[in-house]
């Protein structure tokens, strides 16, 4: 008798850190082989030689389809497969300083891995930017969004919060949008920008200290 699967798992969403079994039952005679493997995109890992598949504290990596595979040597193999989704709460992974002159625009980005994907606002100081307003734009795609100022001002220099929010929690980031000859580290959201008489003060006790 052919391998037949006659009961598998149904699609499932689950939250990072849970705990899942997956059932795949299979017929046949002689009795299938029933293995599962998880499709991901660095190729198909092995998971286990099993009807039940059990994974404890699932994390956002094991996320994606699972294979069930029922094999004897009567036919070809029966195979079905299981797509299991893995909430979790959103990491900001790309939020850069950015430079903008006086009249020219200026762009800074947010970027946050979410499931579901995360919803953004932008602050500055304790204020919330709104659409459309003071001459910004906010647009919000996927896990990107930004915050596109078509006219810098002197007044618009200064430190803006991203924050990303899904039901399972949020986070934000610090990002400068500065001036030309700012002192600043493009890498570190969290860094000051020094400008005019702050940024030569800052240069001449580097050379001092430097010799």
């Amino acid at each position: 008798v052919p391998p037949q699967i006659v009961n598998i798992s149904s699609d499932i969403t689950v939250n990072e850190g849970s705990s899942v079994t997956l059932m795949c039952l299979a017929f046949g005679r002689p009795e299938p082989t029933v293995t599962w493997r998880h499709l991901s995109g660095k190729g198909q890992g092995f998971v286990s030689e099993d009807e039940y598949l059990e994974i404890t504290g699932i994390t956002r990596e094991q996320s994606g389809e699972y294979e069930c595979s029922a094999v004897n040597d009567v036919a070809v193999p029966d195979v079905r497969k299981v797509k299991v989704t893995v909430n979790y709460p959103p990491y900001i992974s790309n939020a850069k300083n950015t430079g903008a002159s006086v009249g020219q625009k200026g762009i800074l980005q947010c970027e946050a891995s979410a499931v579901p994907v995360a919803e953004f606002q932008w602050f500055k100081e304790d204020t919330r930017l709104a659409n459309g307003l003071e001459g910004v734009r906010i647009e919000s795609k996927g896990r990107l969004s930004t915050l596109t100022f078509f006219n810098v001002s002197e007044k618009d220099y200064g430190n803006y919060t991203c924050v990303a929010t899904n039901k399972l929690g949020n986070t934000n980031a610090s990002i400068i949008l500065y001036g030309p000859g700012a002192v600043h580290d493009g890498g570190n959201a969290a860094s000051r920008a020094a400008t005019g008489l702050g940024l030569w003060a800052a240069l001449l006790a580097r050379l001092l200290l430097g010799f």
